[in-house]
């Protein structure tokens, strides 16, 4: 099991209300939704192995090269950072101690994002893999051959879908390895994909299904042959090579061999308890142990 970490304490800390503080007032949302999220997806998905992975680089400079716009509406200030809510930025480095402590692994990279660490794993480690995300940018990773699905959060965890090709397809006209290209062709607001006039989704979908790639698409129209909306695509043709190299997620990340197992007793038991303590976390850490500990027994 992969988790978009950020993805998920995103939305834990706009799905949990504010008033969940510690003892000292200090908002704890985030990190208790996330813990409650964790053992949700455990209990029910029973994962050998484990690991959170992080955004080091929330906007690679080899992606801003190409595409200037890449992310630039979330940028908060000229240090280049990410807007993050004010009561969320503390609460970040609380989770990654907890996580720590409980011994569940965290990979990134640096100069990577979240999901460039999510495809390479998926590509290295053996499967099956179930990715968790909201993000349906990562269905570019779903391949049925290796059982590697998405496990979607964009509803909550509680109502999370599975989403293997046949549902990627169902839902977007497009196979997994289709879906960056649909993504650029369509655009995407919340990446600062500005994507091609006129065409949306389904437009999108049935010039991949008739050109099987964007690289080929491109290739057509630059030949001269009868592609709808070949003059749009011909105008946008800057915005398309360079977003080629901006959206597709990357596989090839050096990352280092982590172990990956899902801890069954915490790696810094006294940390932990310090934790739970201090923040006020001790029943869902609690229930994030029982999931670990049953999740070890199921698989005996």
């Amino acid at each position: 099991m992969l988790v978009d970490t950020a993805s998920l304490y995103f939305r834990a800390f706009h799905g949990v209300p504010a008033s969940v503080t510690a003892p000292d007032g200090s908002p704890v949302n985030a990190v208790r939704g996330f813990l409650d999220m964790i053992a949700t997806l455990v209990e029910g998905h029973r994962p050998g192995r484990l690991a959170c992975c992080l955004d080091l680089d929330w906007r690679p400079r080899f992606r801003v090269e190409a595409l200037p716009g890449y992310k630039a509406h979330r940028v908060a200030g000229p240090d280049g950072a990410e807007q993050v809510p004010e009561a969320l930025a503390p609460q970040v480095p609380v989770l990654l101690d907890v996580l720590a402590s409980l011994g569940v692994a965290t990979v990134g990279a640096d100069g990577y994002e979240a999901d460039d660490v999510i495809a390479s794993l998926a590509a290295r480690e053996p499967g099956p893999t179930d990715v968790v995300t909201g993000d349906r940018d990562l269905f570019a990773v779903v391949d049925d051959t290796r059982a590697v699905r998405v496990v979607y959060v964009g509803r909550g965890v509680a109502r999370r879908e599975l989403v293997d090709g046949a549902e990627v397809v169902r839902r977007h006209g497009v196979t997994p390895a289709q879906y960056a290209d649909l993504a650029i062709l369509r655009g995407d607001p919340s990446d600062g994909l500005p994507g091609v006039p006129g065409i949306g989704e389904k437009t999108a979908a049935a010039l991949l299904s008739t050109h099987g790639s964007l690289r080929e698409l491109l290739a057509a129209v630059q030949a001269g042959e009868d592609v709808p909306r070949a003059a749009a695509l011909a105008e946008h043709r800057d915005y398309l090579q360079a977003a080629l190299d901006v959206v597709p997620v990357r596989t090839d990340v050096a990352l280092p061999r982590r172990d990956l197992t899902l801890p069954e007793v915490p790696a810094d038991p006294d940390r932990l308890v310090e934790l739970g303590r201090r923040w006020g976390l001790d029943r869902p850490l609690a229930r994030v142990l029982a999931a670990f500990s049953a999740a070890h027994s199921t698989s005996v």
